[in-house]
């Protein structure tokens, strides 16, 4: 299967060159009019032209953004007829990726997905009399403008950014200046060797929250490689676990029907009616699609239907912001519920192969497991050979049981 739960993605190599060649030349086929957009990575450059050469030989337009952030792509794609981002996001430098966006800022549905692979088997290249042509295109602009319009900083609000030398580094900066805040920038010069890993883990950030404490910021806020993700810091310097992120937008919101993931915690629950799905940001769009005022996932995706059906990093930092010029969020956040989550990663040559061995329809979306102080989740991930497994309790023991059952699970499925 070429999509995994975020697009298409795996390391740079030949494999992934023919690709982007042959994506490029069905959605200038299907679809005519594409926008084009890259993170940093030093070979998104190379994926860009191919996709471009793809657009055209087969008589579409292609409009080349150059580097943006994944929402600047999503939410200008209304512009057009679809959007493609050449991004391996939070994953390492080696790897990369293309991610494809209908005009509503969605990506592509199980559907599309299924009909892209299938119209990857024929050429779709056009004769020499209807070849296409490509032109520039400012995706940054009117993306930025549309954000400044929804969010209002106040009190000149100082606040620490780390774009992880990623797409963000380009617009972020200036969005949260041209709102009213103050930013300390760190890493938020574009590269493509990455200063820190290019997920937001908070293992990877210690630096974030001691810069908090030197600057007397109000907060931090961090991005991912290609801007889709974003997650925070409070005043006291501390790390905000995506769980209480997706909590205190969805109140900041008053959102009352939430879509998350099944890896997310049970706290949501007490403030909204909620829809579960599998992990990954793609299967939470397609329900925002049909149901739901907010969605999100405790990785940083954070989606706001009213702007864009895309997680929106950028957008996430304003609003964000803007809780944080009015809010104490330090106080905030020790008011509200918390239940113990552990996760942990097994390496796994055969991953796949073993949560299809537990019963699971898909090795991605894998197996949920909910007992009456608990329940944990055994998936396999989409990007590298791991088997990943989140366990949530009602208390620190609870949680440790249900991780335990887990790891049982998991043996079982590797000895079949």
């Amino acid at each position: 299967m070429l999509f995994g739960s975020s697009g298409i993605r795996r390391r740079f190599d030949q494999t992934l060159v023919n690709t982007a060649l042959d994506v490029g030349a069905v959605l200038g086929a299907d679809f005519r009019d594409i926008i084009i957009g890259t993170d940093t990575r030093t070979t998104s450059p190379l994926l860009a032209r191919l996709i471009v050469s793809g657009v055209i030989g087969s008589g579409g337009q292609a409009y080349c953004a150059g580097i943006a952030p994944t929402p600047a792509i999503a939410f200008t794609t209304r512009l057009k007829k679809a959007g493609c981002m050449i991004t391996a996001s939070h994953n390492p430098e080696e790897y990369n990726g293309l991610k494809l966006f209908n005009p509503d800022g969605s990506a592509f549905t199980l559907a599309q997905q299924a009909a892209t692979e299938d119209a990857l088997k024929t050429p779709r290249l056009a004769d020499w009399k209807h070849q296409g042509a490509s032109y520039p295109f400012d995706a940054l602009t009117p993306y930025k403008a549309a954000i400044l319009d929804a969010v209002t900083i106040r009190d000149g609000l100082t606040v620490v950014l780390d774009c992880g030398n990623g797409a963000g580094s380009v617009l972020t900066p200036s969005l949260l200046a041209d709102a009213g805040a103050k930013p300390v920038c760190l890493t938020c010069d574009p590269a493509g060797q990455f200063s820190r890993k290019s997920e937001p883990l908070p293992e990877y950030l210690g630096y974030v929250g001691e810069m908090v404490k030197k600057t007397g910021a109000r907060c931090a806020v961090v991005h991912d490689g290609d801007a889709d993700r974003m997650m925070a810091f409070d005043n006291r310097g501390r790390f905000i676990d995506g769980d209480h992120l997706l909590l205190l937008f969805a109140s900041h919101l008053g959102a009352k029907r939430v879509v998350t993931t099944s890896d997310a915690s049970m706290i949501i629950e007490e403030v909204a009616e909620v829809h579960r799905t599998p992990v990954g940001d793609s299967y939470v769009s397609e329900e925002l699609l049909r149901w739901g005022e907010f969605g999100g996932e405790p990785s940083g995706a954070w989606i706001f239907p009213k702007h864009s059906y895309c997680p929106d990093g950028p957008f996430a930092a304003a609003l964000f912001c803007e809780i944080a010029s009015t809010t104490d969020i330090a106080a905030e956040l020790d008011t509200m519920p918390s239940y113990p989550i552990l996760r942990e990663s097994i390496p796994c040559e055969t991953a796949r192969e073993t949560v299809l061995a537990l019963g699971a329809t898909s090795p991605t979306d894998g197996i949920r497991i909910a007992a009456e102080d608990g329940w944990y989740l055994v998936r396999a991930s989409g990007t590298e050979h791991k088997i990943r497994i989140t366990a949530e309790g009602t208390t620190l023991p609870a949680a440790k049981v249900m991780l335990e059952r887990g790891r049982m699970l998991v043996k079982q499925g590797k000895a079949a």
